[in-house]
Order: C-alpha cells, then structure tokens, then sequence
C-alpha cells in the first residue's frame, strides 16, 4: 500500500468533531444527521482512493490484509449511512460511528507502517 492519501486524516477528523457537534453547539437534529451523512461519505471517498501497494512477499501480505481491512471498514460505512438519517436511536449510532473512527484511524496508522516498511525494505534497513 501507499501513504494514505492525505484526504483521509482530514475526513476522519471533520467526521469525529461532526459526530460532537450536537451536544456542543445544540445543532437541529435533522440538520445534525445531514452533516454528518455528508463527513460519512468524505472519509468513504477517501478509502476507496487508496492505491493498491507493494507486490513484495511479506508486504503483498500485509498490503492484502489491509485492503480487505478496508473493505471491512467500508462496509459498516455503508451499513451506518442508512441509519444515521433514519434511526430513532441516534446515540446508539453516534457512538457506533465514533467506534468506526477509531478502527479507521488504525488503518491509516497500518497503511502507514506499511509504507514505512517498504521504503526501509527498498533503502536496504537499518541491518
């Protein structure tokens, strides 16, 4: 895999304060799930732009993993878009949400050693 496009961080943190906003600022619900809808499909947009990465034995594997991690993650996006903008229940969402952002951010943090790894791999490591 590559470094993560520099899109995601930013996404992820416009989702996370997005999900606080209403307890801090009084936002209307309706207006609130919007918002929210639209930070969701930021940080979507930014992990299906992630490049495919090395073809290196042991990081093809890793990069593999996390690809299918990413997938993972897509998925309970795509499950949650839905109940964002209909759920009687939205704190149950919130926080299931806020769970996603940290299980995300550590993709980006994987993607990142994996990236790290690869370059050390290509400048011989500090072996």
């Amino acid at each position: 895999m590559s470094a993560v496009p520099p899109g995601l961080p930013g996404a992820l943190h416009a989702l996370d304060q997005a999900l606080d906003a209403p307890r801090r600022t009084g936002i209307p619900l309706g207006n609130w799930r919007w918002v929210v809808r639209q930070r969701m499909g930021a940080v979507r947009d930014a992990l299906v732009g992630e490049a495919a990465g090395s073809d290196d034995g042991w990081l093809a594997a890793r990069g593999g993993s996390a690809f299918r991690e990413r997938n993972a993650l897509l998925g309970r996006l795509s499950t949650l878009g839905p109940e964002i903008l209909e759920t009687p229940d939205v704190e149950a969402t919130r926080l299931e949400l806020k769970r996603l952002v940290v299980d995300i951010q550590r993709h980006v943090q994987r993607l990142n050693d994996i990236a790290y790894d690869e370059v050390e791999l290509e400048l011989g490591g500090s072996e």
